[in-house]
């Protein structure tokens, strides 16, 4: 039986990739923070999962762990994924998800081991431009680059804005419908946003893991650039939201507030998935309207269940 290993199982991505290899008849071994809060979730949708404890950054407990497991395939998508956090916490983003990365790959040189980084659109564009963030996970892509060249089986799959509903509150697509499913049952009246005129590439995160496991079943390392090739404004994000709620005209409810502007946002990023579509004849199978109406379902369901997590959420209907 292949053996998997998922750093940062208990994240959206980590979830859906997590059941995906599961599915194809993997044993899966998964790996969250050692101050993890994530047991509701854990129980709901990793049930098969053997979930270790692991701060990214603790190379000694990484090398015991691989020596253990013996993995043919490592998938890391652990680290700080919010680009509004990496503003306020450089230096640890910066450990977590580029130094912690290069140690990785350090400890995997001479096994026979296949290595997955998830990156992100965010590091594209000129760099004076980057936010801590971005320049994390180009560090990331250089070690993985380095390893590459020297004989190992390593691959970078930059990923655009990808959502489900087990997406966390704090991000900006999960904050809309959560919201909006609140003010559809009368609990709140208001969204505050920030800049809505933003242009992004949103995919399924259930699409995106398929992908992640076929790129480690190629022939050889190929990176890949995992889009829609289609981009949306959050303020169309929006309208779409609140239409899947029932209520027509959202600028009733939604509030601009300049706090919530990032110190520097790229205005439009769209994806091109041709690699991805020729490599690994990868197609995406939720439409973005399919998967902000899902979302949204989920969370007013959640409000009238009580069920904060359920594998029923993961997947339209």
């Amino acid at each position: 039986m292949a053996v998997a290993l998922v750093t940062g199982v208990a994240g959206q991505d980590g979830i859906y990739l997590a059941r995906e290899l599961l599915a194809r008849g993997s044993r899966v071994v998964g790996t969250v923070r050692p101050d993890s809060s994530e047991a509701t979730r854990m129980a709901a949708y990793l049930d098969d999962v053997d979930v270790r404890s692991l701060d990214v950054r603790d190379t000694a407990t990484f090398a015991t762990l691989v020596e253990d497991v013996r993995p043919d395939r490592v998938f890391n998508l652990a680290g700080l994924t919010s680009v509004g956090q990496s503003w306020r916490e450089p230096k640890l983003t910066e450990e977590v998800n580029g130094a912690a990365v290069e140690r990785m790959l350090d400890v995997l040189v001479g096994r026979d081991v296949r290595f997955f980084q998830a990156s992100s659109a965010e590091e594209l564009g000129h760099p004076a431009a980057w936010s801590p963030y971005a320049r994390s996970k180009a560090r990331a892509r250089a070690a993985v680059e380095r390893a590459r060249a020297g004989g190992s089986f390593a691959c970078v799959a930059t990923l655009y804005n990808h959502e489900s509903p087990v997406r966390g509150p704090q991000f900006v697509t999960r904050k809309i419908t959560q919201a909006v499913a609140e003010i559809a049952l009368g609990r709140r009246s208001t969204l505050t946003l920030g800049n809505t005129a933003v242009t992004r590439d949103w995919g399924f995160a259930g699409d995106y893991a398929a992908a992640m496991a076929d790129q480690l079943e190629l022939d050889g390392p190929q990176d890949v650039v995992l889009a829609t090739g289609v981009g949306r404004t959050l303020d169309e994000l929006v309208q779409v939201a609140f239409a899947a709620a029932g209520i027509d005209d959202p600028a009733v409810h939604v509030e601009h507030d300049p706090a919530l502007m990032r110190p520097a946002d790229v205005p439009v990023q769209v994806g091109d998935p041709s690699t991805a579509e020729r490599l690994l004849g990868w197609r995406r199978t939720v439409s973005f309207e399919d998967m902000v109406e899902h979302m949204v379902r989920v969370d007013v369901e959640r409000l009238r269940s009580g069920v904060d997590e359920s594998p029923a959420y993961l997947l339209p209907a």
